[in-house]
This record gives C-alpha cells, sequence and structure tokens, in this order.
C-alpha cells in the first residue's frame, strides 16, 4: 500500500537514537489511517507501512522472543 501523506515535518526520531547525531535509527511517521517507518540513514529509501492495530502487534512481537531462538 502506498501513502503519500507523510510530509518532513512529521517524521520523528526514536529515542532509542545512537550517540551523536541520531544517525543509527529509525524514524515514524503516524496519519490516522496509517503509521510509517523509515531508515534514518536513507529517508528516501523503502518506507514501511502499517495500518495503526497491526502496527502495534508488529512492536509486540519485537519485543517477544522468537520461539527457537536459543
Amino acid at each position: 500500500m502506498r501513502h503519500t501523506a507523510t510530509t518532513p515535518d512529521n517524521w520523528r526520531r526514536s529515542s532509542y537514537s545512537g550517540p551523536g547525531d541520531g544517525d543509527s535509527c529509525v524514524e515514524i511517521a503516524t496519519h490516522p489511517t496509517h503509521i510509517a517507518i523509515r531508515d534514518s540513514k536513507t529517508p528516501a529509501g523503502v518506507t514501511l507501512t502499517f495500518p495503526p492495530g497491526t502496527f502495534t502487534t508488529f512492536l509486540e512481537a519485537l519485543k517477544s522472543p522468537h520461539p527457537t531462538a536459543r
């Protein structure tokens, strides 16, 4: 799904960004119909978009250990 409702002023950098100018992180932009994520080092690159409920599920999955990880 392609969304064009993200503008340069609504991207926020992760609070977990690296030292210095925080160029080793992701950026997020919210919109009523979707949430977009991009790599801060390549802002013109690929952007992932999720419906809000799916984004919450995505975050929860990232926080949970993978069942086959040892």
